[in-house]
C-alpha cells in the first residue's frame, strides 16, 4: 500500500479508478459550491445589507469649507467639553460629517422619519464610519465623499464611531447623530 513515504506502484495514479464515496464527496462538495456562488449573488440583490452610496472626489481642504458652510447655516447649540457644533438642517438637505484626528464633527440632529443625503469624508486619515446600534459601516477616505441617503426611523441617540486604526486616539473618536 503507497503511503506518503513509499511511491505509488503504478506510477500513472490518475489512471487508477475513483472510489465511489470519493465521487459523492466530489458531487457533495461541487454542489455546495454552486449553491453559495449563487446564493451570495442572490442575496445581493435581495438582502438589505448592501447600501446605495455615491462616491466623489473631492479635496479635504473642499470638504472642510462644506462643513463648515453648513454648521456656520444650522448650528443650534454646542455641546462637551470641546464646544462641538450640533447642527439641525432642514429634512431632505445634504448633510456634511467630518472626521479629523480624533473626532467627528458636527454632532447631528436630524428628524424621525425624514430623509437627508449625509455626506462623509475625513480631512486627515482613512477613518471607518460606523454608525451604531444602526450598523452602517463605510470607509472613509481623505479626497473621497461618501454619500448615503439615510431616514431614522426611531428617535434617541446614535454613535458614530471610527472602526479603523487611525492612531493613539481613536478609541475617543465618537460623534453623535439625536434623532428627534
Amino acid at each position: 500500500m503507497p503511503t506518503s513515504y513509499t511511491p505509488p506502484s503504478e506510477r500513472l495514479w490518475w489512471n487508477e479508478p475513483i472510489e465511489r464515496t470519493e465521487i459523492l464527496w466530489i458531487v457533495i462538495a461541487f454542489a455546495w459550491c454552486l449553491f453559495m456562488f449563487y446564493y451570495m449573488i442572490a442575496w445581493h440583490w435581495t438582502g438589505k445589507q448592501n447600501l446605495a452610496n455615491e462616491a466623489y472626489k473631492i479635496t479635504p481642504e473642499a470638504y472642510g469649507k462644506k462643513v463648515q458652510a453648513m454648521v456656520e447655516q444650522y448650528t443650534v447649540r454646542k455641546e462637551t467639553e470641546q464646544n462641538i457644533p450640533v447642527v439641525r438642517p432642514p429634512a431632505g438637505s445634504d448633510v456634511y460629517l467630518a472626521g479629523s484626528l480624533w473626532q467627528w464633527r458636527p454632532l447631528l440632529e436630524l428628524e424621525k422619519g425624514k430623509s437627508y443625503r449625509l455626506h462623509v469624508s475625513s480631512l486627515d486619515w482613512m477613518h471607518g464610519f460606523s454608525l451604531q446600534p444602526e450598523n452602517i459601516n463605510l470607509q472613509v477616505l481623505p479626497g473621497y465623499e461618501m454619500v448615503i441617503t439615510v431616514t431614522p426611523n426611531k428617535t434617541g441617540t446614535n454613535t458614530v464611531m471610527c472602526n479603523e486604526y487611525c492612531g493613539i486616539g481613536h478609541h475617543t473618536m465618537l460623534g453623535k447623530i439625536y434623532v428627534k
